[in-house]
């Protein structure tokens, strides 16, 4: 049975982690004030303070609701956003995006739209379905900058939702917790949230944990307890080196996404690295995430160090909205966030006021933590004085991106 627990209580470790990761992020947005069935617009963009959710982006407002669709339907109404980009997702409580409203799918002009639990008996052309009964929905609209700010806001404050009031929801162990708390409420969500019919496999391959309405840790030896600990021990090990956001193996210089980011069908393993490193992300239709890797090896750079991004003027990157590189500080257990600069600059891309482009046409952008001079300031991307982890955001990417066509240079010392 040895081999069993273990093997069982890594893969159930990392299977639910997604669904732990989004009843805290749902625990942490309702202890904050906001409201199940009501959206909760934020009308400014992410720094070094906020540390809400991992990897964040600093090109978008954020507008959220935690659903509770238990409570009946919601509704949302989308504006008219014309050529500025909007996207509206709309996750499952295991993160998969089962919808993306706005620019790419529903088009440029808004309109109104039903969502509904997996059992309403409700049909129509505008009404979408949940799996699940918890739903994280995650509205972004893009700033082209400081001065586009109040026109931003104007858009934002146009999306909205009605729904009915709902119950408060239950308090669940985080990822730090003991492999007892952890389990006990992965056995708590799955019965709120029942998995899909295509996870029985899995299911059947860690039934000797014995989760469900029925857990119970105290039946484990001593020795079987310890085999369990071993297995979880993995597990966190495995989400940390799981890829993320962007894949394991880096190409001239970058790591590409998996196909099925964003929506993991059986992809327990994705599913859990980006719930760790990149909770909310949205599929590559949408949003195509890459890490840049360090020429000397591995995934992280040094900031002491100067470092250029080079773009030929004929090898922009690809994209139908925008693009933009950014800059984080590495926590020990795998997570990404803004580090503080002087410039408070914690992304640079194609909307960035400023960026000058060579006589050429071509785009040198400078990154590290000494400035690169005053007459490259303008393209420079500050960094720590130490380890940092870069991010490319191409939105709305073209074909050639996706298909692997086209790749990102290398980022070179300088």
């Amino acid at each position: 049975m040895a081999l069993d627990l273990t093997a069982a209580a890594t893969e159930a470790w990392l299977y639910g982690l997604a669904a732990i990761e989004m009843a805290a992020t749902r625990s942490r947005m309702l202890n904050m004030g906001q409201v199940t069935n009501s959206l909760l617009h934020v009308p400014m963009l992410a720094d070094h303070r906020h540390r809400a959710v991992t990897t964040p982006n600093c090109d978008t407002l954020y507008s959220t609701a935690q659903i509770d669709l238990s409570a009946g339907p919601v509704s949302f109404v989308l504006p008219a956003a014309g050529e500025r980009y909007l996207s509206l997702a709309l996750m499952d409580a295991w993160s998969n995006n089962f919808a993306v409203l706005g620019t790419r799918t529903t088009g440029p002009d808004g309109g109104r739209f039903t969502l509904v639990g997996p059992g309403e008996a409700v049909e129509g052309p505008d009404v979408i379905r949940s799996p699940t009964n918890h739903v994280w929905a995650l509205a972004r609209v893009v700033v082209a900058g400081p001065h586009d700010m109040d026109a931003a806001r104007a858009v934002q404050t146009q999306i909205s939702m009605q729904g009915p009031a709902a119950a408060p929801a239950e308090a669940m162990a985080d990822r730090r917790a003991s492999w007892q708390d952890y389990f006990a409420s992965l056995s708590k969500l799955m019965a709120i949230n029942p998995p899909p019919v295509t996870d029985r496999a899995l299911l059947a391959r860690v039934a000797a944990l014995g989760l469900g309405p029925d857990f119970d840790p105290a039946r484990f030896s001593p020795e079987e307890a310890a085999q369990i600990e071993a297995g979880v021990a993995l597990a966190r090990k495995a989400a940390k080196g799981g890829g993320g956001l962007s894949g394991e193996t880096f190409i001239e210089g970058w790591a590409y996404p998996a196909a099925r980011l964003g929506d993991y069908d059986q992809d327990y393993r994705l599913r859990a690295a980006v719930a760790l490193g990149g909770l909310a992300a949205l599929p590559l239709a949408e949003a195509t995430y890459l890490r840049a890797g360090a020429p000397q090896g591995g995934a992280l750079f040094d900031g002491n160090r100067s470092w250029r991004l080079h773009f030929a003027a004929d090898r922009l990157i690809p994209v139908d909205s925008f693009w933009s590189l950014s800059l984080y500080e590495a926590t020990e257990d795998g997570q990404f966030f803004f580090t503080d600069n002087p410039l408070n600059r914690y992304a640079i891309g194609d909307r960035s006021l400023g960026l000058a482009y060579n006589d050429d046409g071509s785009l040198d952008l400078w990154i590290g933590h000494d400035s690169p001079g005053a007459d490259r300031e303008s393209n420079w991307l500050p960094a720590p004085a130490g380890p940092f982890a870069l991010f490319m955001r191409a939105y709305l990417p073209r074909p050639q991106l996706l298909d692997g066509r086209y790749r990102l240079p290398p980022v070179e010392a300088a």
